[in-house]
């Protein structure tokens, strides 16, 4: 009887931390130290970080709770609620698991073992409510989540900035996904109702204030992701490399498209490759985008912010060209709706979700006419997420 009312919790999310503790106690007969990392999303920014340029991230209402203790032995097991599966390994034997999910928590504990020796192992129990293949980061958030928690129970006194590297290196070369340090960073340093501008370059930020006192941000799910994703985002990569290069043969100066202008791109790469033009264009142009919309934002003017939204998506689809149909269909959908300020394509592309800025007293209906319309058309069910801006990686 216990286990199904435990499992019933579950998908209440103020239960998550309760969920965690009694299963704790069933598992390991013990008390767990609560973990929770939130999800992310991204305002405006998108594909910038790589190009050492500026993103401009927020924590959400949704996140991963973690339950952590210290073993007697050098033993190491995970259980996840969501998946109901487990793992169990050693320390002194840490290898890809073949499911994936415990890699996040594995490559974390990797990292660590390079400049500390833990002396013993521990038991997990995790569990959260961000989306699966959203594009809200639930991976990074289980990297902080997980570092934080080790930081804590082996007293490593590492400050939240090398908990963010550790993290973003457990993605980078344990689990294999060449990822910048947006989703990372943002998980651990989110703050309630501030936007972070991060430079990608420095890693300095700064706290923008977002006045949505009568807005709402909800994100509208495709619920598809298209096989060209991953590869896609690698020859992006190469051809916004490619573009400095080519920038590089007369100004040696230029380290990335942070430091390359318009008429750099005109004259050096457009006579050379107009897809390659194209990509730089829509990177330099975004960061400058990016750095204009954090006035909006200082100004209180989100009518304007919201438009720089909407530029975002045309720029994504139509020079980037990671969006998909799915994706347009739901920003056409809202275009010309005076309810919705901005809206575009959120992360790497081809499929996952839509941020839109709501009027709070229009988006019940909005959900529900945008989902049937998008039914209609796709013959897929649309899912709709109301998020708050909220506070990054704490103990609960």
């Amino acid at each position: 009887m216990e286990k199904n009312n435990t499992e019933k919790m579950i998908h209440d999310i103020s239960n998550y931390p309760k969920t965690i503790r009694i299963k704790f106690q069933q598992l390991f007969g013990q008390e767990a130290l609560i973990i929770r990392s939130p999800g992310r999303i991204n305002l405006i920014g998108e594909h910038t970080d790589y190009n050492m340029g500026f993103v401009l991230p927020a924590a959400i209402n949704k996140a991963i709770y973690l339950g952590i203790h210290l073993r007697k032995d050098r033993k190491i097991s995970l259980y996840s609620i969501d998946y109901q599966d487990d793992y169990q390994t050693d320390l002194d034997a840490i290898n890809r698991s073949g499911k994936l999910w415990p890699d996040y928590i594995l490559g974390v504990v990797k990292q660590i073992q390079k400049n500390h020796s833990l002396d013993h192992g521990f038991n997990i129990v995790f569990g959260g409510d961000i989306p699966p293949g959203a594009g809200l980061s639930s991976s990074a958030a289980l990297e902080c989540a997980t570092a934080y928690a080790l930081n804590s129970v082996f007293n490593l006194n590492l400050e939240n900035m090398a908990l963010v590297c550790l993290a973003q290196a457990a993605e980078n070369e344990f689990v294999g996904v060449k990822c910048g340090i947006m989703d990372q960073f943002a998980s651990m340093f989110g703050k309630k109702n501030q936007l972070i501008r991060l430079d990608c370059r420095s890693l300095e930020y700064a706290y923008v204030p977002f006045h949505t006192e009568n807005l709402k941000i909800v994100l509208f799910d495709t619920r598809v992701k298209h096989s060209l994703a991953s590869s896609a985002y690698n020859e992006r990569r190469e051809q916004c490399e490619a573009g400095v290069k080519l920038i590089q043969a007369v100004h040696p100066e230029v380290l990335s498209l942070r430091d390359a202008s318009e008429e750099m791109l005109l004259e050096f790469v457009k006579p050379v490759s107009e897809i390659v033009y194209n990509r730089c264009n829509f990177i330099v142009g975004e960061i400058k985008r990016l750095l204009n919309s954090c006035t909006d934002l200082e100004n209180k003017n989100m009518q304007a912010f919201g438009k720089r939204m909407f530029e975002t998506h045309a720029g994504l689809k139509d020079l980037y060209e990671v969006s998909c149909q799915e994706l347009d269909l739901l920003v056409d959908l809202v275009k010309n709706d005076p309810n919705v300020i901005g809206a575009r394509m959120m992360g790497g592309g081809f499929g996952g979700c839509t941020i839109n800025l709501v009027k709070t007293e229009a988006v019940d209906a909005l959900i529900k006419k945008i989902g049937d319309t998008y039914l209609a058309k796709t013959g897929t069910e649309m899912l709709a997420y109301v998020v708050e801006i909220e506070d990054g990686t704490g103990i609960v």
